[in-house]
């Protein structure tokens, strides 16, 4: 009888152990990022033309932002504001490198990768960088265990100089390794990475989205038993549009058809975390590089370049069972600054104290606490002639039509627009606003000299 208590009261202590493990485990985080994906080309955003079923799916059972934005409207600066929290200005990263930019994201950044890793995370990126080629500034010196995927966009270039081919490098179309140090790159002919070498050259685009699910598939079953932080900046819709044979001609447009493949892919991880058990531990979050270039902005004016509404604003949704309340809308303004306080305090940490955070914890936001609001007071955009956000108003301080280099001159005039009654930004209203004008005017060159003052130098 004391045999049997005894084996009773060991399993029912295993249990506990067991429960108590399982509750204090550290969420997975994978964070889905789409190569200029406009607002409109999700399902549940407005869609048309092709089906995003895994994604609306994801937001059934999720949250979706409608006023979410990016910290830049083109590729390299819209990345260093994701991983670092801070917007790309102080982070000293151009807009767009190119396989001739010889500098990178600095490396003592504290990025969402490096933050988690300090707190026992396996972290790996699957998909596209686009902070630097050069060795010293590849993911793998920025806070990530593994790396596989394309160093900048696929329409670049590959850099014949600094590249380190593999052994077993695979070169394609005849080439070798001789040809390639000394011919001129070709855009569109990317070269395909794992860890700091090149591993295929040029890489076969159409196979990019399938290859990059499969590695997701492998890392997630890999690192199911510990926590893990999973990047995956898909190469697509950027441009050149490739698609796998299995999709190809699913839709009326090859711009259809990625996006299908694309959906495809998402709805592989998501049935890979419940495959592997993890699902009710697991957050994920879709999102955007910046707004539309081949896609669809819908009702916003501009798109990917622009400093207007479709440019920035682009689609976030984030599921986790059990966590985020499903079929939920938020239109509070949120960011992918935010993402890295924000992942942080979910994951039993801070963000760092030590450099100004432009990102702010979403948290009440992402679980839908009861009358959560916006941490944003005023959201800058520091990018090409600037623009600023707060409440419902969306500023300029420039006149319509101004060039891309015209310097801040507040006497040719201002733009204005009530987003909640005019969303599509077509009737500035600067005129009628002035105090509003005055009041978004001293913020603007408030937040823009802080960014100058805080500006940290890149390493070359």
């Amino acid at each position: 009888m004391m045999h049997r208590t005894f084996i009773t009261a060991c399993l029912f202590a295993l249990l506990l152990t067991s429960t108590a493990s399982a509750q204090d485990r550290k969420p997975n985080v994978i964070l889905i990022y789409a190569d200029d994906l406009g607002y409109a080309d999700v399902g549940c955003f407005g869609a048309k033309g092709f089906k995003t079923p895994n994604l609306d799916r994801m937001a059934k059972e999720g949250v979706k932002f409608s006023s979410f934005y990016t910290g830049c409207s083109v590729c390299s600066g819209s990345r260093a504001a994701l991983m670092t929290g801070r917007h790309y200005k102080r982070v000293g990263v151009v807009p767009v490198m190119f396989p001739g930019t010889k500098v990178g994201m600095n490396p003592n950044e504290i990025t969402i990768a490096r933050l988690l890793k300090r707190l026992g995370y396996v972290t790996g990126i699957i998909g596209k960088w686009h902070l630097g080629h050069l060795a010293k500034y590849l993911p793998t010196r920025q806070g990530f265990d593994y790396y596989y995927g394309i160093p900048y966009s696929n329409d670049m270039a590959i850099d014949p100089v600094s590249a380190k081919f593999a052994k077993d490098i695979l070169f394609r179309e005849g080439k070798t390794e001789a040809m390639v140090r000394t011919e001129k790159g070709i855009g569109g002919k990317a070269p395909l990475m794992r860890g700091e070498e090149v591993i295929e050259y040029p890489v076969d685009q159409t196979t990019l989205t399938k290859r990059y699910t499969e590695e997701a598939l492998r890392f997630i079953k890999d690192n199911k038993e510990k926590p893990f932080f999973l990047y995956m900046p898909q190469t697509f819709p950027h441009v050149p549009l490739h698609v796998s044979p299995a999709f190809k001609g699913r839709t009326k447009t090859l711009f259809g058809d990625v996006m299908e493949e694309l959906d495809w892919s998402i709805g592989e991880v998501l049935k890979s975390v419940k495959d592997n058990g993890i699902e009710k531990n697991t957050l994920v979050v879709f999102t955007s590089d910046n707004g539309a270039h081949q896609g669809s902005a819908g009702v916003l004016r501009g798109k990917k370049a622009t400093m207007y509404e479709g440019g920035f604003r682009v689609p976030m949704i984030a599921r986790w069972p059990g966590k985020i309340t499903a079929d939920t809308t938020t239109d509070e303004i949120a960011a992918t600054v935010d993402m890295l306080p924000t992942i942080a305090a979910l994951c039993g940490g801070k963000a760092p104290d030590d450099r100004p955070i432009d990102g702010k914890d979403i948290r009440p936001l992402l679980f839908g606490e009861r009358g959560a609001k916006t941490p944003h007071e005023h959201y800058l955009f520091p990018h090409l002639n600037g623009a600023l956000r707060s409440g419902n108003w969306k500023f300029y301080p420039w006149p319509e039509g101004a060039g891309k280099k015209d310097k801040l001159d507040l006497k040719k005039g201002v733009q204005l627009y009530d987003l909640a009654k005019d969303i599509g930004e077509t009737k500035n209203v600067a005129a009628a606003h002035p105090e509003v004008v005055r009041e978004l005017t001293a913020v603007y060159l408030r937040m823009t000299e802080d960014l100058t003052k805080n500006k940290v130098p890149v390493p070359d």
